[in-house]
C-alpha cells in the first residue's frame, strides 16, 4: 500500500527505525525530531498520516496533534507512546486519532497499524469523494441518530445505544464513539470506558470467529511473523482484515500474558500456546 507518512519523535533512533520498516512496504518516508520543524512540513506538505510521540520537549504531541487538525484536517494521526494509560488513551482518543501503539512495538505492530491506518484515511477521503459512498456514509449516520434519539432518555442509554451501533456498524472505531458521546452529551472518555470494559464491545471489525495473534517480543522470536503470513496467505483477508464469507477475522496483540507458551494464537475465548507455523491452519478446522 502507498501513502505519504510523517514520523515525529524526538528519539532519531524511533524515527530511523519506523522509516526502515515502513519504506520496504511502499510507503513514503519523512522524519523529524522537532516538533516546530514538524508543523512546517505539515504546513507545505500533503501526509497521508502523521505519527507523532505524545512526550516531547517544546511542542508536544497533544498540541502537534491539534495543530494537524486545524492546518490539514483530512490527515491521519497515529500516536506513539510509551505512557500507554486508560487515562492517557481517553486523553488521545479524544483528539480524534485514528490509533496508538505502546512503546516499545515490533516492527509486525508498526506495519499492521500503519497498514490499517491508511486503509481508513483512503477509505474517509473515497467517501468525500464519491456520491454513493456519500449515500451510503448518510444513511448509517441517520440511523445513527435514530438510534440515539430513541434511547437517550432511558435508563442505561450508553449500553443500548452501543449495542444498536455495533450491530449497524459491525464495531465501534473512535470515531463512532465520539458521534454517540455528543449525541447523548456525555464526555468521549465515559464512552471509551464502557467499550473498553465489556469484552462484548470491539473498536475494530470482526468475523464470526476473530483470531488474536501475540507479536510481542517473545512470540516474535518463536516466528509469530510467520504465523501471520502463513495466514494472510491461505485466507485472503481484505483490508478491513476480514474473510470474504465473514468467516475469520484477525488482529495482532502485543502481549497475550503467557510469554512462556510463545508463540500464542488465541481464537474466539480459545487460547493456543506453542503453535507450529507449519501447523497454524490446522487451528481452525474446528470454527466453523
Amino acid at each position: 500500500m502507498e501513502g505519504n507518512i510523517l514520523i515525529v519523535d524526538d528519539n532519531d533512533i524511533i524515527v530511523k527505525s519506523c522509516e526502515s520498516i515502513l519504506t520496504p512496504e511502499g510507503f513514503v518516508i519523512t522524519g523529524s525530531t522537532d516538533s516546530s520543524e514538524a508543523i512546517e512540513l505539515i504546513r507545505n506538505n500533503d501526509y497521508d498520516i502523521v505519527v507523532t510521540d505524545i512526550n516531547m520537549p517544546g511542542i508536544d504531541g497533544y498540541e502537534l496533534i491539534r495543530q494537524v487538525n486545524a492546518i490539514k484536517p483530512s490527515t491521519g494521526i497515529v500516536v506513539i507512546t510509551g505512557f500507554a494509560s486508560q487515562q492517557n488513551i481517553r486523553d488521545i482518543l479524544q483528539l480524534g486519532i485514528i490509533d496508538y501503539m505502546s512503546k516499545p512495538f515490533s516492527p509486525h505492530i508498526l506495519i499492521e497499524t500503519i497498514t490499517k491506518a491508511m486503509y481508513l484515511v483512503k477509505k474517509i477521503k473515497a467517501i468525500a469523494a464519491g456520491p454513493d459512498s456519500e449515500t451510503e456514509a448518510k444513511r448509517k449516520t441517520d440511523a445513527l441518530n435514530a438510534i440515539i434519539n430513541e434511547y437517550k432518555t432511558t435508563p442505561g442509554a450508553l449500553l443500548r445505544v452501543l449495542e444498536s451501533a455495533q450491530d449497524l456498524i459491525g464495531y465501534l472505531p473512535p470515531s463512532v464513539q465520539r458521534f454517540i458521546a455528543v449525541g447523548l452529551r456525555i464526555p468521549v472518555s465515559e464512552v471509551y470506558s464502557v467499550v473498553s470494559f465489556y469484552p462484548y464491545f470491539t473498536m475494530k471489525a470482526r468475523g464470526r470467529h476473530h483470531i488474536k495473534v501475540c507479536v510481542g517480543n517473545a512470540c516474535h522470536a518463536k516466528k509469530a511473523g510467520q504465523i501471520l503470513t502463513r495466514l494472510k496467505r491461505n485466507l485472503n483477508f481484505n483490508e478491513d482484515r476480514l474473510t470474504a464469507d465473514g468467516r475469520f477475522s484477525y488482529e495482532t496483540i502485543r502481549c497475550l500474558g503467557a510469554c512462556g507458551f510463545a508463540p500464542i494464537v488465541e481464537i474466539d475465548y480459545d487460547t493456543h500456546g506453542g503453535v507450529d507455523p507449519d501447523k497454524t491452519l490446522d487451528l481452525l478446522k474446528d470454527y466453523h
